[in-house]
């Protein structure tokens, strides 16, 4: 069997960093194929494509979070037994996922491929990129199996501390699909119809990657044919808890559609200036996130164990761990805003530029938030208190989309990095006080 990580033991500052450092890396990896494919569309495409793909990723992340979210409710479910040391319940919790699987799919894939012409009307995309707009999406929704599926299996790696070979087959399907379209779409001048299909493509390589190493190298997660069938407790319990964190998940990327709905009102610049310097924020985000995945897993392991001390230091070492980088990618990407855009769009697209840079130079200040946010937010999940990470998130998108409806009429683009901020500082407080009245 590989290595794992157990941990019930040891220290925790080594064990947290070790296990967020490659969720860490095969985040940046994929994120750097989404910004070579952004950049790729708008200097070799043109900007109203790079508008076109950009109105259908917060689409496409809608459902892949959603699938993220079930995940994540059963890798902590996972996480438990492997802590307890109950691989026969390990076993039939990653059978559970993988049937549910089979028919969750199913159920995203066909009515997104479907009703892609209506989201894009209800999103307000202009007529000179909707026909793009809709065909795009319809390629994405292909994928959405191999997403899921891909997402399973490295759930269930990482709910036994393995969160590098998830990594090691993300890179490799992230270079293939950076690759591809270098090659076809920078050199050969094939169109979007390319990008989407090598995305499905990459999706597809790591899904099956993942199977096959599973099947060959870890034991404790084989499934025998007779075994490949539906707990109904398990899929009671991880629909309690996945149902939850999906709806949790699929908040923010709702939340992120009904911003571009906004934007999408102020030409094609903005939208072409806020999908770029969006991409962004995802870098600066992203890690942030995988911290407080690690902090999930430590959580639920040390429950199993029924180790509360242990839990409550992990906590606080987690938490400035998400203080130390707000801090440091607070400076990277305000001295480097404008350097920044210019990946995105050539030099003669001076206004794209301008608006990207100023929106980075207010956004960069708020990454700090976040981070807190979601340390409270992996903390609570491993703990099993699924539905205060709801209502948070709830909350902050609530206050933030109405924030930037009520200002944008003023403000511009500007007014998002403002509403942002609304919404993660009430999202704090309510988590604070959540957190002291669990301690009680």
């Amino acid at each position: 069997m590989p290595k794992t990580l157990n941990m019930t033991s040891g220290s925790i500052s080594r064990q947290l960093i070790g296990y967020a450092l490659p969720l860490i890396l095969g985040n940046i990896f994929q994120l750097t194929y989404n910004v070579v494919d952004a950049a790729i569309v708008g200097r070799f495409i043109g900007k109203d494509v790079l508008a076109a793909v950009g109105t259908a990723s917060p689409v496409m992340n809608l459902f892949i979070l959603g699938i993220s979210g079930v995940c994540i409710g059963a890798s902590v479910i996972m996480s438990r037994a492997f802590g307890a040391d109950d691989f026969q319940k390990l076993r039939r919790e990653m059978a559970t996922l993988s049937v549910f699987g089979l028919y969750f799919s199913a159920m995203i894939t066909l009515p997104g491929i479907i009703f892609a012409g209506q989201i894009m009307t209800a999103l307000q995309v202009p007529n000179s990129i909707y026909d793009v707009s809709v065909l795009y999406l319809r390629l994405i929704f292909i994928g959405m199996p191999f997403t899921y599926f891909y997402n399973a299996i490295s759930s269930a790696l990482k709910s036994v501390g393995d969160s590098k070979t998830p990594l090691k087959f993300l890179v490799f399907a992230s270079v293939l699909n950076a690759g591809l379209d270098i090659v076809l779409i920078g050199f050969f001048g094939f169109g979007v119809v390319c990008s989407a299909m090598t995305t499905v493509v990459a999706q597809a390589v790591s899904a099956v990657l993942c199977i096959i190493y599973v099947y060959r190298k870890v034991p404790v997660l084989h499934i025998e044919a007779h075994g490949f069938k539906a707990d109904r407790a398990l899929l009671k319990e991880t629909l309690k808890y996945g149902g939850v964190t999906a709806l949790q998940q699929a908040c923010q990327p709702i939340g992120k559609l009904l911003i571009q709905g906004c934007v999408n009102t102020m030409g094609v610049d903005v939208m072409a200036a806020f999908n770029a310097a969006t991409r962004v924020d995802d870098y600066a985000c992203t890690p942030e996130q995988n911290i407080s995945h690690a902090m999930t897993t430590f959580t639920a392991q040390n429950y199993g164990a029924n180790k509360p001390e242990r839990i409550r230091r992990g906590f606080r070492v987690g938490m400035l761990i998400e203080l130390v980088y707000g801090v440091v990618i607070f400076g990277l990407v305000f001295l480097c805003r404008t350097p920044i855009m210019h990946i995105f769009v050539s030099a003669d697209a001076v206004e794209v530029i301008r608006l990207g840079s100023d929106y980075l130079a207010l956004m960069s200040f708020l990454y700090i938030l976040p981070g807190f946010t979601n340390g409270f937010q992996g903390y609570f999940r491993g703990m099993g208190h699924m539905p205060i990470t709801l209502a948070g998130t709830i909350t902050q998108i609530t206050i933030r989309t109405a924030c930037v409806y009520a200002l944008s009429q003023s403000y511009g683009i500007n007014a998002i990095p403002a509403a942002c901020a609304n919404g993660w500082c009430v999202m704090l407080v309510l988590q604070v006080v959540y957190y002291f009245k669990m301690k009680k």
